[in-house]
This record gives structure tokens, C-alpha cells and sequence, in this order.
């Protein structure tokens, strides 16, 4: 398929070509032309009134000479003239001929480009036969359609399963209001039992929605506000929102924390002490314990919570920052929405720091957090 923006470049690069060769052509007849008259000019002039026999006629010197040098002027325009048609006619058709060749990659990646959408995502230049400029703009086209369409298909996952999650409680509101409104012997402590049901999904579908948002403002965001935040006090507001439940069951905490400050957004950094406390307490077993360390650095401080809890594959624990994954927990479990992990890496990355994890030998899982001190 001939496209109009490749056509009109290969007609643009072709006269572009022609007019140089032209000018340089005109150029060097131009010297030709004046060098040669130059030349005759330079032979020795015979006195005045000289005559001398050519094929047998008496003819003036001066009128030879004259007649030589006419001859040989019109000599050079015209063979000059003929080769200069020939090289500009000839440049034409080799800049033609040769720009088609080199705009072939060129028309590839831009077919591609137009035949792309979001159904065919999976198409790609491939390798191109030209080693130059143009393959490294193809390999960079091709790497640019692999990044979105890993952002196509994460989109994709995030919503399906997000979908989900707002599709569970949901759920349970509909059927718990169906079953109680069509008995009709229903009392005040059947619709009390109800409400609670009812508030118990809406709160969770409220955290869920908080947690969505989140991590859209956080995820790939820059930092509005940047102060010094120390990670011990983040750490202990943390520890007592969720003190009560791990009394309840029966949970140890160690805390082994020096003051380790950290420039950034004060909420977002409290979020991930919050999430790194929160998980380890919901996503423990009952009798577990939990250890949290905060090591201050001269460039880097560190948070590092580690909890007792369920075997974990070292080859899945990466998955556990993507959204909806929980640690050795069913994905439609009422605790807690999947998100957690996700919204610390998010916020991490926002703060120039890092995220790692890893299992615990015997159950549970270590996630350490670095974080910039300047």
C-alpha cells in the first residue's frame, strides 16, 4: 500500500536531489564553458595581416583564430548540455529509485501505526532489513507498543478485577434486602441483623473505593508536599489502630525502632506504615508474631516489618504488589481489599525509595522499605 505521507517525502527527497545535481551540473559547464574560452584566448596571436593556408585557402590569422575558439565554445555548450540532461535525468531516477528503497522501513512502521488499535496490540514491526536510523526507530516503536500494551493489559486485569471486588459486597446487600423484605414475618431484630450486614458491606465497599483512589493518585504521581516525617512516630499511630485486633488474637510485637527520618508526603509515608502494620496483623494466624525495625542512614532509612503467617512461594511473592493479590488469602476474603502492597509500592516509587519482600523460613512475610532522608 503506497501511503500519501511516504509518497510525498520520496517526491520531496527526489527533486531535492535533482535540483543539487542540477545546480552542480550548471556549475561546472558554466567552468567548463569559460575555461575553455580561456584557453583559446591564451594561444599566441599571429601578427596583424597574417595569412596563413588551411586545405589549400589563403584565410586571415585573426579570422582562424576567432572561428576556433567560436567552434570550440559552442562544442563544450553543446556536448555539455547533453551530458548535463543525461546526469540530471539519470540523478532523478537513482534518487527515485534508491529513496523508495530506504522509505520501505519507514512505510512499514507507519502501516503499522495505522493499523493499530486496541484489539491489535499484539502486531509489530519486527526486524526491519535496513541497519540504520530506521531499525533503531522500528525497535524503538516496537518497545514503545510492548510498554503499552503491558499498560493495556494491567488495565484491563485492574478493572476485571476491581469489577470484582465492588461486585461482592454488592452482592451481599441485594440478597441480604431480598431475603429480609420478602419475609414477611420479619421482626426489628431480623432487619437490626440486616442493617448490621448491610453496613458491614458498605464499609467495605467504601475502603475498597478509598483504596482505588488512593493508589490512583498515587501510582506514577509526583510529591505536592515534601516535609521530614519520622518513620518511629508513623510506625506507633500505625501499631495503635490495630492493637485491639492483635490483642484479640493473640499476637507478639517486637519493636525494635530508632528514630529514622523521611522527606516526603507525611500522609502517603503514614499509608505505608499503615499497610505494612495493617497486613501484617490481618494476614497473620492466630498466636503469630510480628517484628518491626526502623534503622536510620545517612542517605536511606529503613522500615522493615516482618509477621508470622501462611507459606508463601518465593516465585509469587512479587505478585503481591499487584492489585488484588493477598498473601495466602482468598482474593474475595472479607479483610481487607488486595490493595495494600500496591499502594506502598505506588507511594515508595513515588519517593524515589524501594519496596522488596520476601517469605519467612516456617510462614509469613518480610517487607523492607527504603526510604530518601534528603
Amino acid at each position: 500500500m503506497k501511503l500519501p505521507g511516504a509518497r510525498s517525502l520520496r517526491v520531496r527527497v527526489t527533486v531535492l536531489a535533482t535540483v543539487l545535481v542540477a545546480a552542480a551540473g550548471l556549475l561546472l559547464l558554466w567552468l567548463a564553458w569559460t575555461l575553455v574560452g580561456d584557453a583559446v584566448d591564451a594561444v599566441p596571436h599571429m601578427p596583424p595581416g597574417t595569412i596563413v593556408r588551411v586545405d589549400g585557402i589563403d584565410v586571415d590569422a585573426s579570422t582562424l583564430a576567432q572561428h576556433l575558439r567560436t567552434h570550440a565554445v559552442t562544442r563544450v555548450l553543446i556536448f555539455g548540455s547533453l551530458a548535463f540532461c543525461f546526469v540530471v535525468a539519470a540523478a532523478a531516477i537513482l534518487a527515485w529509485t534508491f529513496t523508495s528503497r530506504v522509505l520501505r522501513p519507514l512505510r512499514e512502521i507507519t502501516g503499522t501505526a495505522r493499523r493499530l488499535s486496541i484489539e491489535s496490540m499484539g502486531e509489530r514491526i519486527g526486524e526491519i532489513r535496513s541497519r540504520d536510523e530506521l531499525a533503531e526507530l522500528a525497535k524503538t516503536f516496537d518497545d514503545m507498543l510492548d510498554r503499552l500494551q503491558d499498560a493495556f493489559d494491567s488495565q484491563r486485569h485492574f478493572v476485571a478485577n476491581a469489577s470484582h471486588e465492588l461486585r461482592t459486597p454488592l452482592s451481599v446487600i441485594r440478597t441480604e434486602l431480598d431475603v429480609t423484605l420478602s419475609d414477611e414475618h420479619a421482626d426489628e431484630a431480623e432487619f437490626r441483623r440486616m442493617a448490621g450486614v448491610v453496613l458491614d458491606a458498605t464499609n467495605r465497599a467504601g475502603q475498597l473505593v478509598n483504596s482505588l483512589l488512593l493508589l490512583a493518585r498515587t501510582d506514577g504521581a509526583g510529591l505536592v508536599t515534601r516535609e521530614l516525617v519520622d518513620l518511629t512516630v508513623l510506625v506507633e499511630r500505625a501499631w495503635s489502630a490495630v492493637r485491639g485486633e492483635a490483642e484479640q488474637r493473640g499476637l507478639r510485637a517486637d519493636f525494635a525502632m530508632q528514630p529514622s527520618p523521611a522527606i516526603g508526603d507525611p500522609a502517603l509515608l503514614e499509608r505505608i506504615a499503615g499497610n505494612l502494620v495493617e497486613n501484617a496483623v490481618r494476614h497473620n494466624v492466630d498466636g503469630g508474631w510480628i517484628e518491626v525495625t526502623t534503622e536510620p542512614g545517612a542517605h536511606w532509612s529503613t522500615l522493615r516489618v516482618r509477621s508470622s503467617g501462611g507459606l508463601l512461594d518465593p516465585a509469587a511473592v512479587p505478585e503481591l504488589f499487584q492489585p488484588f493479590r493477598r498473601a495466602g488469602v482468598a482474593r474475595t476474603a472479607r479483610s481487607g481489599a488486595g490493595l495494600g502492597l500496591s499502594i506502598v509500592r505506588a507511594a515508595v516509587q513515588a519517593h524515589g525509595g524501594t519496596v522488596s519482600a520476601e517469605p519467612v523460613v516456617g510462614g509469613g512475610l518480610a517487607v523492607t522499605v527504603r526510604l530518601p532522608t534528603a
